[in-house]
């Protein structure tokens, strides 16, 4: 099969010819249709996890996916072989990613079937950020009718906070730089857009009396603590501002089967969109990683076979 991996911790990824891998008890061998790119993956190509998780080489990357089971291993009960899936590879440590053309994932975490209506494009960018992003909403509690900042909201995470924010009846207040990002966030739904460049001069104007929730998508946690309400509290996804504010909570994604149903039907029902600004094939993995690293709205996805 062909996999977008690194074979050693000095060489950078690049396609490769892999063996297809046999499914273990518990687990499904799923030939994958779509997938997308995360921050994640990012820091795995660049090396920034050696030494922090377990690298079984060739370490291929990926973790967003959707496909159809190929096969099943020994105790498995929840699907059998041509089943629609989808989800996010959710293993103890680096080896087997959603980059090729077919992974092994265990049947208990991280997969659920895809239902009808959704398709595999948009299932294939949604698993990982929409996890994320549904455990900061639920970790800001009950935002219907206050103030919310999203910093980073042009982000896979953010531009999924922003719309489950606004359908959840906050006034959203979104960061985002002039021109294409502002129009962006817009469109998913923001009350306001706050310019990067001077978050806190516009936020005097915006919030006087403080955001009620800063979700800590981007950047560094310090800028958000002066803006918060006196009762306000901030929502981080990158692990980072929990430990030094009594006011802060650090989340991870968690893309058990009922959260991953949840985002389908926000998806089915018209409550979240998946913005995909540009797909790549597989065998142009490198290009989309370079694109991500420059920069995005939204997601990118890649098309397998």
């Amino acid at each position: 099969m062909l996999a977008y991996a690194t074979e050693s911790p000095d060489v950078s990824p690049t396609i490769l010819d892999l063996d297809v891998p046999t499914p273990l008890a518990g687990e499904v061998l799923v030939k994958v249709r779509a997938a997308s790119i995360n921050g994640f993956d990012l820091a795995v190509a660049v090396g920034m996890l050696v030494g922090a998780m377990e690298h079984r080489y060739p370490v291929v990357l990926g973790k967003d996916f959707t496909g159809t089971v190929e096969a099943v291993g020994d105790d498995v009960i929840r699907f059998a072989p041509g089943d629609s899936v989808f989800g996010v590879v959710m293993k103890s440590f680096l080896g087997d990613g959603s980059l090729a053309e077919y992974v092994t994932v265990p049947e208990q975490y991280g997969v659920e079937h895809l239902p009808e209506g959704l398709d595999m494009a948009t299932a294939g960018a949604l698993g990982l950020a929409g996890s994320a992003a549904v455990g900061a909403i639920d970790a800001a509690g009950a935002v219907g009718g206050q103030t919310v900042l999203v910093s980073g909201a042009t982000g896979g995470v953010g531009s999924l906070v922003t719309q489950l924010a606004h359908h959840a009846g906050a006034t959203v207040l979104a960061t985002a730089r002039p021109g294409d990002e502002a129009e962006f966030v817009r469109g998913l739904g923001a009350d306001q857009v706050v310019d990067t460049g001077d978050v806190a001069a516009q936020l005097a104007v915006l919030a006087p009396e403080g955001v009620d929730v800063a979700f800590h998508l981007a950047g560094v946690p310090d800028v958000l603590i002066p803006l918060l309400a006196p009762e306000g509290r901030i929502v981080s996804t990158l692990g980072s501002g929990a430990d030094q504010n009594d006011a802060a909570v650090a989340v991870m994604a968690n893309p058990d089967a009922a959260t991953l149903g949840r985002l389908a039907d926000d998806v089915l029902e018209g409550r979240l969109r998946v913005p995909v600004e540009r797909s790549f094939p597989l065998a142009e993995a490198a290009t989309a990683f370079d694109a991500f690293g420059a920069g995005t709205l939204g997601k990118l996805a890649i098309t397998v076979g």
